[in-house]
């Protein structure tokens, strides 16, 4: 959703009420100031939400159930990192839409592959209105793998 949305006003009461009758609302906000993030980079500016269950999940490795890493590249172990995301969420009821922030850990990462990254989230959370995302380039994860992702998501079921 283009355009900016304020929150200023809204009462305690009002948000307490919201939440006790399971209101909840996502909206991904795309101010003017700021890039366009969506088209070229695959990731939403602002991303809001009231109400709902808050889901946090642990980062998600290109491991399948047996611990046996799935992909030889960045962008294909990302894409594990979203199935399992993905499975993750509907594990407790929700969808992929429901996931607000992403956090992409990634070992020596270079500018360079911005266009690899770009399209996994493209091709992973289609659509208008992405998660916001953090892409940190870092030393080294747990284990061998060229990507982690951390997922956070709020449903409202």
């Amino acid at each position: 959703m283009a355009g900016f949305e304020c929150y200023r006003g809204r009462s305690l009461a009002d948000t307490e009420q919201r939440l006790r009758e399971g209101k909840m609302t996502k909206k991904c906000v795309h101010p003017d100031f700021l890039f366009e993030s969506v088209k070229r980079w695959g990731f939403s500016q602002i991303v809001t939400s009231e109400g709902g269950k808050i889901v946090w999940l642990s980062g998600q490795t290109p491991w399948d159930v047996n611990e046996q890493p799935q992909g030889k590249t960045r962008r294909e172990q990302m894409s594990k990192c979203v199935a399992n995301i993905k499975r993750a969420v509907e594990e407790v009821g929700g969808s992929l839409d429901d996931v607000v922030s992403l956090r992409l850990y990634m070992p020596n990462y270079k500018h360079s592959e911005w266009e690899e990254i770009a399209a996994g989230l493209k091709e992973g959370f289609p659509g208008p209105n992405p998660p916001a995302t953090t892409w940190i380039g870092i030393s080294s994860l747990a284990a061998d793998f060229m990507i982690e992702i951390e997922a956070f998501a709020v449903i409202n079921k």
